[in-house]
C-alpha cells in the first residue's frame, strides 16, 4: 500500500510539473526526474525493491517496441552512417571509456564494470525528442537524433546481458559465450514469428477490448518466450515491431489505431513513472545505509562517470563532423557532412532516461558493487536530464538554425498525390453527392499546393466545428433534463467526437504531455 501511495503521490507531482514542462519548454523527462527524486526522498517513503528479470522485461519490453515501431527500415538505410556513429560507434566508446573510470576509480570488476558502461551508455529518445519537436531543426538532424534511440538501446542491453552474464557466470566462456552468439539469430526469428502471429489474431480481434489487451500480451509475451529459450529477448522485441509496425497500420481501422496508439502514449508514460520512483526508492536506501565515507567515495565515481558519458558523446560527435567534413572536401564521400551547429545539438543531445534506470534496476542483487552502480547511474540520469535538458533549449536557439522545409514540403506533396487518387476515383461519376466531392476536393488540392493544411482554412469546417458545439451544449441540456439516458448519452457524445476529430486541424489531433 506504501508504494502505491508514492506512485499515486507521484503521478499528481507530475502532473503538475508537466504544466511547468510546456509552459517552459523543458522535457517532462527531465520534470519526471525532479519530482521522483522528491517523492522518494520524503521521510515516509517505503524501502521497495523489484525482481531484475521484472525491470527487464517491464520496463524494457515496452519501450524497445516504442522506439523500433517509430524506426522503418528505410531510416536506417538512408541514414546509416551517422547512425552507426552514434548509435553503435559511440555507445562503445561510452561503455569503454566508463569501464576504464569504474576500474580505475571504483576498483570495479572488468565484467561490472562493462556492465556500468553499458547501463549509462544509451542516450534516451524520449527526452531527445520532447524538446526537439518544440524546434524547427534541421530534418536530417531530427530524424538522426530520434533514429538512434533504438538502435544504441538495442546495442547497450547487448553488451550489459553480456557483461552481467560474465560477472555472475562462472563459465561464460565455455557455455555462456557460445548460447549468446546463438541467442542473437534465434532472437530475429522468435521476434519475426512472434509479429506474423499477431498480424494473424490482432486483425480478428481488432477494435475491441480484448485487442488492446493483446498488444501488451504479445509484446510482454514475445519477450518472455525468447528469454525461456536463452534467446536474446532485446533483438526479438526489435524485430516484432518493426515487422508489426511495417504490415499492421494498413490492417486496422482508424478507430482501433487511434485507440492503440493513445493507450501506449500513457503506458510508455506511467511506466517512466514508475521506473523513476523505483530507481529513487532503491538509491534513497542504499545512500541512507552507506557509511559517510562511502557515501563521499560513491558520489564521486558517479560524478566522475557523468563527467565521462558527456564528454565522450561530445568528443565523438565533433570528431565525427570533422572527419565527415574532410572526407567531403577530398570527395572521398557522397554523404553530406553535418554542420558544427548540428554536431553540438546532437553532442548536448545525450540525456538518459528509462533504458538506464531499467538496466540498473535490472542488476542482480549479489551483483559487484551493485551500490556504486546503481547509484552513478542515477546520477547520470539526473545529472543529463537536468542540466542537458534545461540549457538544450537555450542552446538551440542560440544556434539560430535556418528554417528547413523539407518536412513541410514532404508533407504537402503526399497530401496532394492523395487527393488526386480521390479525384481520379471519381472519375467519370455523374451523381449528385460526386460532383460536391469533386468540388471539395479540388478545393482542397489547391490549398494543399500552398503549403497549407485544407481543414486550417476551410470554412466549412469551421463552421462544422461551430455546429458539433452547438449540439455538445444541447447533449449535454438533454441529459440534464433527464430526456435521454446515459447510454445514448455515451453513444452521440462518441459520433460528435469522431465528427470534431474529422473537422480539427491537425495540431488539435496530436495528445501532448500534460
Amino acid at each position: 500500500m506504501a508504494f502505491f501511495e508514492s506512485m499515486l503521490t507521484l503521478l499528481l507531482v507530475a502532473i503538475v510539473f508537466l504544466q511547468v514542462s510546456r509552459k517552459f519548454l523543458i522535457p517532462y523527462p527531465t520534470m519526471l526526474a525532479i519530482a521522483g527524486l522528491a517523492v522518494a526522498s520524503v521521510p515516509w517513503a517505503p524501502e521497495i525493491g523489484i525482481d531484475p528479470q521484472l525491470a527487464l522485461a517491464l520496463f524494457i519490453a515496452p519501450a524497445l517496441f516504442d522506439a523500433a515501431y517509430d524506426l522503418p527500415p528505410r531510416t536506417l538505410r538512408q541514414n546509416w552512417l551517422p547512425l552507426i556513429s552514434l548509435a553503435a560507434i559511440a555507445v562503445i566508446l561510452t561503455t569503454a571509456a566508463v569501464a576504464t573510470v569504474g576500474i580505475w576509480m571504483a576498483g570495479l570488476p572488468i565484467a561490472a564494470a562493462i556492465a556500468l558502461g553499458a547501463i549509462v551508455a544509451p542516450p534516451d529518445a524520449v527526452a531527445a525528442t520532447a524538446m526537439l519537436d518544440r524546434f524547427d531543426l534541421p530534418r536530417q538532424t531530427y530524424v538522426v537524433l530520434k533514429g538512434e534511440s533504438l538502435l544504441n538501446d538495442a546495442v547497450s542491453l547487448l553488451i550489459f546481458t553480456a557483461a552481467v552474464a560474465a560477472a555472475t557466470s562462472p563459465a561464460f566462456f565455455a557455455r555462456t559465450l557460445p548460447e549468446l552468439a546463438l541467442a542473437i539469430p534465434g532472437g530475429m526469428i522468435v521476434g519475426y514469428a512472434a509479429g506474423r502471429l499477431y498480424m494473424i489474431i490482432g486483425t480478428r480481434l481488432a477494435g475491441t477490448l480484448g485487442g488492446t489487451l493483446l498488444e501488451f500480451v504479445a509484446t510482454f509475451g514475445t519477450w518472455i518466450i525468447a528469454e525461456r529459450l536463452h534467446l536474446s529477448a532485446i533483438l526479438a522485441i526489435v524485430v516484432y515491431a518493426m515487422v508489426i509496425a511495417r504490415y499492421m497500420p494498413e490492417r486496422q481501422s482508424a478507430r482501433h489505431r487511434i485507440h492503440s496508439y493513445s493507450v501506449w502514449e500513457a503506458a510508455v508514460f506511467l511506466l517512466n513513472v514508475v521506473a523513476f520512483l523505483l530507481m529513487g526508492l532503491q538509491a534513497r536506501q542504499i545512500f541512507l545505509d552507506m557509511e559517510p565515507g562511502r557515501r563521499t567515495y560513491a558520489l564521486t565515481v558517479a560524478l566522475a562517470v557523468f563527467i565521462t558519458v558527456v564528454c565522450v558523446r561530445m568528443l565523438w560527435v565533433l570528431g565525427y563532423n570533422v572527419v565527415m567534413t574532410r572526407r567531403r572536401m577530398r570527395r572521398t564521400t557522397k554523404q553530406e557532412p553535418p554542420t558544427l551547429a548540428m554536431s553540438i545539438v546532437a553532442g548536448w543531445c545525450g540525456m538518459r532516461g528509462l533504458v538506464t534506470l531499467a538496466a540498473a534496476l535490472a542488476l542482480p542483487f549479489d551483483f559487484p558493487e551493485r551500490d556504486v552502480i546503481l547509484l552513478s547511474a542515477l546520477g547520470v540520469v539526473l545529472g543529463t536530464l537536468i542540466i542537458q535538458g534545461l540549457t538544450l533549449g537555450p542552446l538551440i536557439r542560440f544556434l539560430r538554425f535556418a528554417p528547413d522545409t523539407s518536412w513541410e514540403k514532404g508533407l504537402s506533396d503526399a497530401r496532394a498525390d492523395l487527393l488526386e487518387s480521390a479525384l481520379a476515383e471519381l472519375e467519370g461519376e455523374e451523381s449528385k453527392a460526386a460532383a460536391i466531392l469533386r468540388h471539395v476536393y479540388t478545393s482542397e488540392r489547391e490549398i494543399v499546393r500552398k503549403g497549407e493544411h485544407p481543414r486550417e482554412v476551410s470554412e466549412m469546417d469551421e463552421l462544422r466545428r461551430s455546429i458539433i458545439t452547438a449540439k455538445r451544449q444541447k447533449l449535454a441540456e438533454m441529459r440534464r433534463t433527464d430526456e435521454i439516458d446515459d447510454d445514448i448519452f455515451h453513444i452521440l457524445e462518441q459520433e460528435l467526437d469522431w465528427a470534431e476529430l474529422a473537422a480539427s486541424s491537425p495540431g488539435q489531433e496530436q495528445i501532448v504531455e500534460g
